[in-house]
């Protein structure tokens, strides 16, 4: 198998107006060619923002560019193919600097 499988699990934990029972559980599988929690692990060890908000960031960005990868012939990503390798080659080039608080990031 060339792909890694994961399940992934969105819990609604509770907000402004409702609470956790307003939604129930969503739970649906992906694939990708890199190792996410290998990847997770390496954005929150750069130090760049809290531990959640780098997983967050990190996952998101991994499930994102997988489905644009499949489907990058869809006129949808057009516009942002460019602009979003060169945004990964800038993100790549922080997280192997390891960058924190002293580069001005956000901590929230």
């Amino acid at each position: 198998m060339s792909t890694h499988q994961y399940r992934i699990t969105l819990e609604y934990l509770g907000g402004k107006h409702a609470g956790p029972e307003l939604h129930a559980p969503l739970s649906f599988h992906a694939d990708n060619h890199d190792d996410l929690f290998d990847i997770i692990q390496r954005v929150q060890q750069a130090d760049m923002f809290d531990a959640d908000t780098s997983a967050a960031l990190a996952l998101g960005m991994k499930l994102f560019s997988e489905v644009m990868l499949k489907h990058r012939q869809d006129p949808l990503f057009a516009p942002i193919l460019g602009a979003y390798r060169d945004y990964i080659t800038a993100f790549k080039q922080r997280v192997s600097q390891g960058r924190g608080a002293e580069d001005g990031r956000g901590t929230g």
